[in-house]
Protein backbone atom coordinates (compact mmCIF):
# COMPACT_ATOMS: atom_id res chain seq x y z
CA UNK A 1 0.00 0.00 0.00
CA UNK A 2 1.35 3.83 -0.91
CA UNK A 3 0.32 7.24 0.43
CA UNK A 4 0.41 5.97 4.07
CA UNK A 5 -0.59 7.92 7.38
CA UNK A 6 -0.46 6.88 10.33
CA UNK A 7 -3.02 5.02 11.71
CA UNK A 8 -6.46 6.62 13.76
CA UNK A 9 -5.41 6.21 16.77
CA UNK A 10 -8.78 6.31 18.07
CA UNK A 11 -10.10 3.44 15.84
CA UNK A 12 -10.31 0.52 18.12
CA UNK A 13 -11.40 -2.36 16.46
CA UNK A 14 -11.74 -5.84 18.08
CA UNK A 15 -9.88 -9.01 16.54
CA UNK A 16 -13.90 -10.61 15.53
CA UNK A 17 -14.78 -7.08 14.11
CA UNK A 18 -11.35 -6.69 12.40
CA UNK A 19 -11.95 -10.10 10.89
CA UNK A 20 -15.95 -9.29 9.55
CA UNK A 21 -14.40 -7.14 7.58
CA UNK A 22 -12.16 -8.73 5.71
CA UNK A 23 -12.39 -10.34 2.17
CA UNK A 24 -9.92 -13.41 2.56
CA UNK A 25 -8.53 -13.37 -1.19
CA UNK A 26 -6.77 -15.76 -3.69
CA UNK A 27 -7.02 -14.75 -7.42
CA UNK A 28 -3.84 -16.20 -8.49
CA UNK A 29 -4.35 -18.02 -11.96
CA UNK A 30 -2.16 -21.28 -10.99
CA UNK A 31 -4.15 -21.44 -7.61
CA UNK A 32 -4.89 -25.18 -6.69
CA UNK A 33 -7.95 -26.46 -5.42
CA UNK A 34 -5.70 -27.48 -2.27
CA UNK A 35 -5.20 -23.66 -2.26
CA UNK A 36 -9.10 -22.81 -2.46
CA UNK A 37 -9.41 -25.49 0.50
CA UNK A 38 -6.63 -23.79 2.72
CA UNK A 39 -8.63 -20.27 1.66
CA UNK A 40 -11.72 -21.89 2.93
CA UNK A 41 -10.70 -23.09 5.92
CA UNK A 42 -9.28 -20.23 7.19
CA UNK A 43 -11.88 -18.16 6.29
CA UNK A 44 -13.64 -20.15 8.32
CA UNK A 45 -11.50 -20.42 11.32
CA UNK A 46 -10.87 -16.23 11.29
CA UNK A 47 -14.27 -15.56 10.84
CA UNK A 48 -13.82 -13.85 7.58
CA UNK A 49 -16.34 -11.89 6.36
CA UNK A 50 -15.87 -13.93 2.96
CA UNK A 51 -13.52 -15.29 0.34
CA UNK A 52 -12.86 -13.60 -2.91
CA UNK A 53 -12.21 -16.18 -5.73
CA UNK A 54 -12.30 -16.62 -9.57
CA UNK A 55 -15.84 -18.06 -10.53
CA UNK A 56 -14.73 -21.21 -11.16
CA UNK A 57 -14.51 -21.84 -7.44
CA UNK A 58 -17.70 -20.81 -6.74
CA UNK A 59 -19.60 -24.10 -6.05
CA UNK A 60 -16.35 -25.49 -4.23
CA UNK A 61 -16.16 -22.46 -2.10
CA UNK A 62 -19.74 -22.31 -1.14
CA UNK A 63 -20.28 -26.14 -0.82
CA UNK A 64 -16.97 -26.11 1.32
CA UNK A 65 -18.18 -23.19 3.25
CA UNK A 66 -22.03 -24.68 4.08
CA UNK A 67 -22.32 -24.03 8.08
CA UNK A 68 -20.43 -20.93 8.11
CA UNK A 69 -20.61 -17.23 8.20
CA UNK A 70 -18.45 -16.19 5.63
CA UNK A 71 -20.11 -16.08 1.99
CA UNK A 72 -18.37 -16.30 -0.95
CA UNK A 73 -17.41 -13.71 -3.32
CA UNK A 74 -16.20 -14.59 -7.00
CA UNK A 75 -14.89 -11.93 -9.73
CA UNK A 76 -16.35 -10.54 -12.89
CA UNK A 77 -14.99 -9.84 -15.33
CA UNK A 78 -11.60 -9.84 -13.45
CA UNK A 79 -9.22 -8.41 -13.92
CA UNK A 80 -9.66 -6.31 -16.79
CA UNK A 81 -12.90 -5.58 -17.22
CA UNK A 82 -13.16 -5.55 -21.13
CA UNK A 83 -15.72 -7.85 -21.67
CA UNK A 84 -18.80 -7.30 -22.62
CA UNK A 85 -21.61 -6.05 -20.90
CA UNK A 86 -23.44 -9.35 -21.69
CA UNK A 87 -21.02 -11.68 -20.76
CA UNK A 88 -20.61 -10.20 -17.62
CA UNK A 89 -24.26 -10.20 -16.65
CA UNK A 90 -24.14 -13.79 -17.51
CA UNK A 91 -21.29 -14.58 -15.65
CA UNK A 92 -22.76 -12.97 -12.54
CA UNK A 93 -26.42 -14.85 -12.85
CA UNK A 94 -23.70 -18.32 -13.14
CA UNK A 95 -21.73 -17.33 -9.99
CA UNK A 96 -24.98 -16.58 -8.22
CA UNK A 97 -26.72 -19.83 -9.35
CA UNK A 98 -23.21 -21.40 -7.96
CA UNK A 99 -23.94 -20.08 -4.70
CA UNK A 100 -22.39 -16.15 -4.97
CA UNK A 101 -23.40 -14.14 -1.72
CA UNK A 102 -21.60 -11.14 -2.77
CA UNK A 103 -20.05 -10.20 -6.35
CA UNK A 104 -17.16 -7.82 -7.19
CA UNK A 105 -17.51 -6.38 -10.92
CA UNK A 106 -14.63 -5.02 -12.93
CA UNK A 107 -15.71 -2.00 -14.51
CA UNK A 108 -15.20 -0.97 -18.66
CA UNK A 109 -12.17 0.56 -17.94
CA UNK A 110 -11.64 1.57 -21.67
CA UNK A 111 -15.06 2.65 -21.82
CA UNK A 112 -14.46 5.00 -19.45
CA UNK A 113 -11.80 6.53 -20.53
CA UNK A 114 -12.94 7.24 -24.19
CA UNK A 115 -15.94 9.05 -22.49
CA UNK A 116 -18.22 6.59 -22.70
CA UNK A 117 -20.10 7.53 -18.96
CA UNK A 118 -23.55 6.13 -20.10
CA UNK A 119 -22.05 2.99 -20.90
CA UNK A 120 -20.93 2.14 -18.19
CA UNK A 121 -23.21 3.04 -16.04
CA UNK A 122 -25.32 1.20 -17.70
CA UNK A 123 -23.56 -1.74 -17.52
CA UNK A 124 -23.20 -1.54 -13.81
CA UNK A 125 -27.11 -1.25 -13.26
CA UNK A 126 -27.54 -3.97 -15.50
CA UNK A 127 -25.78 -6.13 -13.66
CA UNK A 128 -27.08 -5.35 -10.47
CA UNK A 129 -30.65 -5.69 -11.34
CA UNK A 130 -30.06 -8.89 -12.84
CA UNK A 131 -28.62 -10.04 -9.76
CA UNK A 132 -31.11 -8.36 -7.69
CA UNK A 133 -30.59 -9.20 -3.87
CA UNK A 134 -27.01 -9.63 -4.48
CA UNK A 135 -24.48 -7.19 -3.23
CA UNK A 136 -22.59 -6.23 -5.73
CA UNK A 137 -18.63 -4.39 -5.41
CA UNK A 138 -17.94 -2.08 -8.26
CA UNK A 139 -14.07 -2.32 -9.14
CA UNK A 140 -13.10 1.04 -10.19
CA UNK A 141 -9.21 -0.05 -10.89
CA UNK A 142 -8.25 3.93 -9.73
CA UNK A 143 -4.33 3.34 -10.50
CA UNK A 144 -5.98 3.95 -14.13
CA UNK A 145 -8.77 6.89 -13.45
CA UNK A 146 -8.53 10.73 -12.97
CA UNK A 147 -9.82 12.32 -9.96
CA UNK A 148 -12.83 13.33 -11.58
CA UNK A 149 -13.27 9.58 -13.66
CA UNK A 150 -12.97 8.24 -9.70
CA UNK A 151 -15.71 10.55 -8.25
CA UNK A 152 -17.90 9.39 -11.68
CA UNK A 153 -17.77 5.65 -10.76
CA UNK A 154 -18.52 6.30 -7.35
CA UNK A 155 -21.73 8.15 -8.73
CA UNK A 156 -22.87 6.08 -11.05
CA UNK A 157 -22.64 2.78 -8.44
CA UNK A 158 -24.78 5.01 -6.09
CA UNK A 159 -27.24 5.33 -8.71
CA UNK A 160 -27.22 2.05 -10.02
CA UNK A 161 -27.91 0.20 -6.29
CA UNK A 162 -24.65 -1.24 -6.31
CA UNK A 163 -23.60 -2.26 -2.36
CA UNK A 164 -19.96 -0.98 -2.80
CA UNK A 165 -16.98 0.31 -4.79
CA UNK A 166 -13.81 -1.07 -4.30
CA UNK A 167 -10.21 0.28 -4.98
CA UNK A 168 -8.56 -1.86 -7.45
CA UNK A 169 -8.05 -5.21 -8.14
CA UNK A 170 -4.72 -5.79 -7.31
CA UNK A 171 -3.63 -6.92 -10.57
CA UNK A 172 -3.35 -3.11 -12.30
CA UNK A 173 -0.33 -0.87 -11.64
CA UNK A 174 -1.42 0.06 -8.21
CA UNK A 175 -3.57 -0.93 -5.46
CA UNK A 176 -5.31 0.63 -2.28
CA UNK A 177 -4.07 4.00 -1.52
CA UNK A 178 -5.39 6.30 1.58
CA UNK A 179 -6.16 9.30 -1.06
CA UNK A 180 -8.40 7.08 -3.16
CA UNK A 181 -10.24 5.92 0.01
CA UNK A 182 -11.05 9.06 1.62
CA UNK A 183 -12.08 10.22 -2.13
CA UNK A 184 -15.00 7.88 -2.20
CA UNK A 185 -15.68 8.44 1.79
CA UNK A 186 -16.36 11.95 0.53
CA UNK A 187 -18.67 10.83 -2.22
CA UNK A 188 -20.45 7.83 -0.80
CA UNK A 189 -19.62 7.51 2.88
CA UNK A 190 -22.82 6.70 4.68
CA UNK A 191 -24.47 5.41 1.96
CA UNK A 192 -22.34 2.79 0.18
CA UNK A 193 -19.49 0.36 1.34
CA UNK A 194 -16.36 1.06 0.30
CA UNK A 195 -13.98 -1.64 -0.54
CA UNK A 196 -9.99 -0.82 -0.52
CA UNK A 197 -7.82 -3.78 -1.93
CA UNK A 198 -4.79 -4.00 -3.78
CA UNK A 199 -1.25 -3.98 -1.55
CA UNK A 200 -3.32 -4.05 1.73
CA UNK A 201 -0.31 -6.53 3.82
CA UNK A 202 0.04 -5.69 7.07
CA UNK A 203 -2.47 -4.77 10.03
CA UNK A 204 -1.37 -1.02 10.14
CA UNK A 205 -1.89 -0.99 6.21
CA UNK A 206 -6.13 -2.13 7.21
CA UNK A 207 -6.56 0.09 9.91
CA UNK A 208 -4.79 3.28 8.17
CA UNK A 209 -7.74 2.40 5.04
CA UNK A 210 -10.28 1.69 7.84
CA UNK A 211 -9.43 4.80 9.65
CA UNK A 212 -9.74 6.50 5.44
CA UNK A 213 -13.44 5.17 5.23
CA UNK A 214 -13.14 1.41 4.29
CA UNK A 215 -15.37 -0.56 5.50
CA UNK A 216 -14.40 -3.63 4.13
CA UNK A 217 -10.40 -4.68 3.06
CA UNK A 218 -9.64 -7.24 0.22
CA UNK A 219 -6.37 -9.38 1.18
CA UNK A 220 -4.40 -12.58 0.81
CA UNK A 221 -2.58 -11.64 4.04
CA UNK A 222 -5.71 -11.51 6.12
CA UNK A 223 -4.17 -14.39 8.62
CA UNK A 224 -1.20 -12.51 9.42
CA UNK A 225 -3.33 -9.02 9.69
CA UNK A 226 -5.09 -10.70 12.40
CA UNK A 227 -2.24 -11.93 14.28
CA UNK A 228 -0.57 -8.75 14.22
CA UNK A 229 -3.71 -7.06 15.88
CA UNK A 230 -3.87 -6.41 19.54
CA UNK A 231 -4.98 -9.16 21.85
Amino acid sequence: MTGDHPANPSLHLTRKQLARMIDHTQLRAYATQLDITELCDEAAAFGFASVSVNPIWTAYCAKRLTGTTVVVDPTIGFPLGANTARIKIEEAKEAVRNGAQELDMVINIGALKSGFHDYVEKEIASLVRAVRGIPVKVILETSYLTTDEKVAVCQMSLRSGAAFVKTSTGFGDGGAVIQDVTLMHEVVGGQMGIKAAGGVRTYGDAIALIGAGATRIGTSTGPNILDAAPR
